[in-house]
């Protein structure tokens, strides 16, 4: 099995863990093809085998590797969309970082993990992307996000209007610092922050949720993601900030923005013995007494 290994930051107390991760790979005979600046990063630090190559882009791996580990926390599992792109190759997070809710093997889990990708005791998880139809090259090649896009003000001292329209019906004028459009994996993120509801991975929806609205009555709103959705900026700055998941560009008022479903799915492994309602039980501690 060729594995593909990704990450970006190191930090001393992950040493033990990712020194596990490698040491059970090898012990397995798997080529290990790691991200090049992020071997530069801990090539000091851990101990590698000789089946060792590296990659910097998704065309170095794309029909080469079997599986793509990502190794950190869920921003890390972010930015590893742009390097698995179109090609299937499914993704296994080990979360060293915090919360995790898409990287959800923890570092106490990784041993087991590895057995189950080895003799197939797993599932793939597809995860539905947006994607930015327009304007078109706003974000080069990746104009698609697995968690969520958003619009934000560029001046603190001015609110900014957006203007939505769902399969060309006008839906709402929301005023405020800005707007997330997020698919069912985001309704977790940076949507739940804002009062977004949590909505199940396969449920084919987006979530349109304001940030900090101005008008109180309004609240977010779930649209099946068939829906093509029309965005207009307006307000008294010229450009204003627009993400995809971890990437930032910035928008024009004159630019109208148009987001659909993308045509293709992320593949996430998961362990049988975990599933999405585990996941949000564990990270959000539902069900966990805390009155004593």
């Amino acid at each position: 099995m060729k594995v593909a290994l990704f990450g970006k930051a190191y930090s001393d107390n992950q040493k033990v863990y990712l020194q596990l991760l490698i040491d059970e790979l090898t012990k397995r005979d798997a080529e290990i093809c790691i991200y090049e600046p992020y071997y530069k990063t801990i090539v000091h630090e851990i101990v590698f085998g000789r089946n060792i190559t590296f990659f910097n882009h998704n065309r170095d791996i794309k029909k080469s590797v079997d599986v793509l580990f990502s190794v950190g926390g869920d921003g890390t599992m972010l930015d590893t969309v742009p390097l698995v792109r179109n090609s299937g190759i499914p993704i296994l997070g080990i979360n060293l970082g915090r919360l995790g809710f898409l990287s959800s093997i923890s570092k106490y889990e990784i041993k087991n993990a590895i057995d189950c990708l080895f003799t197939g005791d797993y599932y793939i998880d597809k995860r539905a992307l947006l994607q930015l139809s327009q304007p078109k090259k706003l974000f080069g090649e990746v104009n698609y996000a697995l968690n969520d896009l958003t619009i934000y003000r560029n001046n603190a001292a001015a609110l900014v209007t957006v203007h939505v329209y769902v399969d060309d019906k006008f839906l709402n004028s929301y005023w405020g610092d800005g707007l997330i459009v997020s698919t069912p994996t985001g309704s977790t993120a940076y949507s739940m922050s804002v009062g977004g509801p949590i909505v199940t991975p396969g449920s084919k929806n987006f979530i349109i949720a304001p940030i900090a609205s101005h008008n109180l009555t309004v609240r977010p709103i779930v649209l099946q993601d068939s829906s093509v959705i029309k965005i207009k900026i307006q307000g008294r700055e010229e450009k204003y900030v627009m993400t995809l998941d971890s990437r930032v560009s910035a928008i024009g008022k004159e630019d109208e923005i148009i987001i659909k479903r993308c045509s293709f799915t992320v593949n996430l492994i998961q362990m049988n013995n975990k599933n999405f309602y585990t996941t949000i039980r564990d990270k959000l501690n539902w069900g966990v007494d805390k009155r004593n």
